[in-house]
């Protein structure tokens, strides 16, 4: 079939649809243009939060992984707080330079620049949370794929003395909300904490 045989309105059948490709295209490029800085910024729009969260612990020597649940609270641009319900209660504080630890009666203190490795950890989800790409390259290179709909951002240590215990951190969401963080360790033991934003009071 050649063009002098289409019918007229087969040409306007074909004018509509190069129509429609046109007007999708700058969607298609939108997705393209999709980087890291848009991400940070995106996340950076969030000033405090509070999700919910399930753990799972993989551990070589233990037969099944280890479960944990509780509350996440979140106020930019460092306040970070975990609290565990189950399978026992525990409080972990994150402010500045300063964790506070709390398990029953005990409480301990620690400053973060006295443990470099556990310093850049805890950067690692406050950089995300506040979109805070400075911190985060402190530590780590970075790689991200997929679109704002659905995103994936893999942390490299770059910190010598952190890439002995961490291969990498995956943080997956979409648009400003953090979904999951995976940690996957130098001995093979990973965690998977799965989040989900608590709706807005």
């Amino acid at each position: 079939m050649n063009a002098a045989s289409l019918r007229p309105g087969s040409h306007r059948a074909l004018a509509a649809i190069v129509l429609l490709l046109a007007m999708l295209q700058p969607a298609v490029s939108s997705a393209a243009d999709w980087d890291i800085d848009q991400l940070m910024q995106s996340l950076a729009k969030t000033r405090s939060g509070r999700a919910t969260f399930v753990e799972k612990k993989y551990i070589s020597m233990l037969d099944r992984p280890v479960e944990s649940s509780g509350e996440l609270l979140y106020t930019a641009p460092d306040r970070l707080e975990k609290r565990t319900v189950k399978p026992k209660p525990e409080a972990m504080l994150v402010e500045g330079d300063v964790l506070v630890i709390e398990r029953g009666r005990q409480k301990h203190t620690l400053r973060l620049q006295d443990y470099p490795e556990l310093a850049g950890f805890i950067d690692s989800i406050r950089g995300t949370l506040s979109g805070d790409r400075k911190a985060l390259e402190r530590s780590y290179k970075l790689k991200l794929e997929g679109g704002a709909e659905r995103w994936t951002l893999t942390l490299l240590p770059t910190d010598a003395r952190m890439a002995t215990t961490i291969h990498l951190i995956r943080i997956t969401g979409d648009r400003d909300n953090v979904r999951g963080i995976e940690i996957i360790q130098t001995d093979g033991d990973r965690s998977q904490m799965t989040i989900e934003r608590a709706a807005s009071q």
